[in-house]
Order: C-alpha cells, then structure tokens, then sequence
C-alpha cells in the first residue's frame, strides 16, 4: 500500500475529459431509460394488467441481465476494445426500445427490459474501467463524479414523463433515443486508454485469483438463477421458480470449485466480503429507486407528486456526487461508506413513518444515506483490487444487479402480495374472497394475488378500502428495507477497523 500522504495530480488532459464526458453520458442514457420505466410501470401495469410481482419482476429483470453482459464483457473486454464493446451497446439500446414501444404484454415486456439491461450492462463494463485508468490517481474521486450520471438520466427521465403528462406510453418511451444518439455520437471518434492491469503487466490468471474460488461461486451462482429465470419466462417452463436458487448453487459451486482449482485462491477476503454486501446495497439504492414513485403514493402523494419526489431526490444525488472530490478526501471511502450507510437507514425508517408534509425532509435523509454508497463502493475496489482489472471492479456490480434483482426487487413486490393479502383477509373476509385470484408462483414460493377484473366491480368504498390497505403496505416497505443497510454498516465497520489498524486507509499500486 502507498503512503496516506495525499498524492500531487495533474489536471486532467483535454483527450481523457472529452473521453470521461462520453463515458458519462452513455451512463446518462441507461438511466434515463430506467426514470422513465420506474415512472410509467404503474401505467404499463394498468393497461396489460400485471400484478405486484410482474412488476416487481419486470423492473427485476430491467438489472439483473445487466451482470450477464458486464462479467462476460468484462473478461473479454481487454481483447476487442473499449470501443467495440460500445457499439455493440448502442445497437441493444436501440433494439431494446423498439421492442418496448410495440409491446403486446408481458413477455413482450420482460424480453424488452431484459435487452436494456444487457446493454447497460456493456455499458458499465467499459466505462468503469476506462474512467480508473484515466485517473488513476483520483480513482475514487472520478469514479463518483461519473456515477452523477445515474440520478441525473434518472430524473432527466422522469422529468419528460411528468413534462409529457397524459402522452401516450409510446411517446415517452420515444425520448429515450434522444440521449442514446448524443452518446453514440460522443463515443464514436473517442480514442480508449490501455487498462491499468494490462499496461501493468498483470497476467490474467492474476487477475482471476482476486475473484478466486468462492468469488466465482458467488458470481456463478446468481448467473445461473438469472438465466434460468430467463428461460422459464421466455419458455413458459413448468418449473417452479423456487428450484432455481438449489440449480444456482449447485452450478455455482461447480463455477466455485474450477475457479479455485485454476486460480490456487479462495479470493480475496476483502473482495468476498465486499461481494457479500453488493446485494443489499443495489436494493438499497437501485431496488428502492424501481419501486419509489409506487411507493410514495402509499403515503398519500398523487402519481405527479410522487414523481417530482423521486426526481428531487436523483437532482440532489447528482449535485452530491459532483462534489464527492473533497468529501472524499475528508472521510477516506471506508469512512465515507461507514456514514453512508447509517443515514441510510435512518432515510428508510424516516420515509416508513413520515407524513406528506414531512415527505421531502424524509427523502433528503434517504438521499443523503445511499448518495455515495455504489460509487464509493467501486471507487474503494478499483483501489484496493487494481490487479483486478476490469473483472474485480464491474463484478462487484454484477453480484449487485443479480442480488438486487433476482431477489431484492421482486421481494419487495412479493412482500406488498403477501401483505395485503394478509390485512385484506383479515378487514374484508367476504371482499378477500371475492378479489382473490390463484396463487402466482415466485423464487420464494407461492404467493397471493388480486384478481384485477374483480377489483373494477367493487363499489366506491370497498375500492377505497382496498386501496388504504395496499398504500399502508407500500409505505411500511421502507421501514423493511432498512435492515439491509444494517448489514452494510456491520460489513463497513469491520473494514473501517482494519484499515485504522493498518495505520488508515491507503489505496494499492501496481
């Protein structure tokens, strides 16, 4: 490790900022994509009559196939360039929109949001490592500052479906092209640097053995459930979605085991520890972010309230992030991630009791907690793991994707079934049974559903009623989240005390 003496940089080149301004960008344009989905999914869900869980599944699958292309980018990436992988993310974004605007249904749906999220994934897995090798000095510091790119596509997004209000679907979806063709014309005559590792020398198998056996079970694993999600849905397989968690450990512990023989290494402890917290932490910040216009309007807040919410809070995370340079300085990440965290959870219990007039206050705190918890977090691996290269530092993000939306997103919509179902059992035993329709199958067993057509012919106060209950459960989710910045603040601590027991946090080079 260096000396924690701060370290003299040089301004950046003119060549890595028009470079770092098309990275940024590009991530600009999978954000706004994800906006202007988190902001219409009750609209879609309306109009092709989904339930909680298909939502919850759709906005699932809008990430985890995102850790499909990042890993498998990110191991090939070194060899057809930067530039190649770009492309071949520019043509998905395109496909991926085309196929949502002449959706049908569901699996029209699911298979759209499946391609958006391999081309965010190509995405992420060359502007993460491009940015650490362009400034390698300030890692942390850049990698923060891009990352401002996620909330402000977010609310770039949200604004257009406020802005466009009673526009069609359609017509929403249409903007999204707009920031792609700005990325695409930025990226395309942009000269990319040689990797860190590689300009350093570092064999590939070096590379692997940061992973190694247990990393690669981890990564395997959760691969595994979320392409056997895939098939099951793409193929309308008799397969209980239940099974694919013991068909991804068993897999996975194939992954695990050839990764341990071919690397000689279980992984960095670090690392695996790092890998263990990314699931939670993309629920944190990315699952809630899927969730919040819904989850707002069970405080009270209209479908326009709720969303000008959701867009304050991704504005003030950009402003946030921009200026992470000095905060970071300041705290070291670890520090940074331990306060992070802790204010995370106090936003989510805050947001689970707050009234409407207490709303924004409640939001702040939350935004405040999970501003600099995935940028950091990447910043503090891309620091400690360069010997990584790519594959350490987009793996952390794929485990977080698949974390998050294999299990974190689609629970939290299974929690809202299960909940409602539940009080409506109880308050409206007679209305239960009537709304009530068959069981829906999840990765976490069966799980209770509402009959939509039955709903519509409830009079105005049982519809009222209804409607009280599910926003009571929608408002409590926050307040369950909140364990899972609990366990990044245990996971953080025992890090923050192993670096001030080493005499402070000091970055690696190679």
């Amino acid at each position: 490790m260096t000396d924690s003496s701060p370290r003299e940089t040089a301004p950046p080149s003119a060549g890595d900022m028009k470079l770092f301004w098309a990275c940024f960008v590009a991530l600009v344009a999978t954000s706004f994509v994800f906006g202007v989905r988190a902001n219409v999914i009750g609209e879609l869900a309306t109009i092709f009559e989904l339930s909680e869980t298909q939502k919850g599944t759709i906005l699932g699958v809008g990430l985890w196939p995102f850790a499909i292309s990042i890993i498998i980018f990110s191991l090939i990436i070194d060899k057809i360039g930067y530039k190649v992988a770009a492309m071949i993310a520019i043509v998905c974004h395109v496909g991926s929109l085309l196929l949502t605007m002449f959706a049908t249904g569901y699996v029209t749906l699911f298979w759209a949001t499946f391609l958006v999220a391999i081309a965010n994934g190509i995405v992420e897995a060359f502007i993460n490592p491009v940015v650490a090798t362009a400034f390698k000095t300030e890692k942390s510091k850049w990698l923060n500052i891009l990352h401002a790119g996620w909330p402000a596509g977010m609310a770039l997004g949200a604004l257009f479906t406020i802005v466009l209000g009673g526009a069609s679907w359609q017509l929403k979806y249409g903007m999204c092209f707009i920031p792609v063709a700005i990325y695409a014309v930025l990226i395309i005559p942009r000269r990319f640097p040689v990797q860190e590792r590689v300009a350093a020398g570092v064999t590939y198998r070096e590379m692997l053995r940061q992973v190694g056996g247990i990393g690669f079970f981890i990564i395997g694993s959760l691969l595994v459930m979320g392409v056997i999600q895939l098939v099951v849905a793409s193929m309308n397989l008799d397969i209980h979605p239940s099974k694919t968690i013991v068909y991804g450990v068993v897999a996975g512990l194939v992954f695990g085991i050839a990764g341990w023989v071919y690397t000689g290494s279980p992984g960095h402890w670090m690392f695996l520890m790092i890998l263990l917290i990314m699931g939670p932490l993309a629920t944190t910040e990315l699952g809630t972010d899927s969730w919040m216009p819904d989850l707002l309007q069970g405080v009270g807040l209209s479908a326009s309230g709720a969303g000008w919410v959701f867009i304050y809070v991704s504005t003030l995370m950009t402003i946030l992030r921009f200026y992470a340079g000095p905060i970071v300085h300041r705290f070291s990440p670890i520090g940074l991630l331990v306060a992070s965290a802790a204010v995370a959870i106090v936003g989510l219990i805050f947001l689970s009791k707050a009234s409407i007039g207490l709303i924004v206050v409640a939001a702040t705190v939350y935004a405040l907690g999970k501003t600099f918890l995935w940028s950091t977090t990447l910043g503090l691996v891309s620091e400690q793991f360069p010997k990584g290269g790519a594959l350490t530092l987009n793996g952390v993000s794929a485990v977080g994707v698949l974390g998050m939306g294999i299990i974190g997103t689609p629970f939290m919509g299974v929690l809202q079934d299960r909940e409602v179902d539940k009080q409506l059992a109880a308050d409206m035993p007679a209305i239960h049974q009537q709304v009530s329709a068959p069981a829906r199958p999840s990765i976490f067993g069966d799980i209770p559903s509402l009959d939509g057509a039955a709903i519509e012919t409830l009079s105005e106060a049982e519809a009222a009623t209804l409607k009280s209950i599910q926003d009571g459960k929608k408002k409590g989710s926050f307040a369950k989240i909140a364990v899972l910045p609990g366990f990044m603040l245990l996971v953080f601590l025992i890090l923050f005390f192993y670096f001030r027991s080493r005499g402070g946090y000091k970055p690696v080079e190679i």
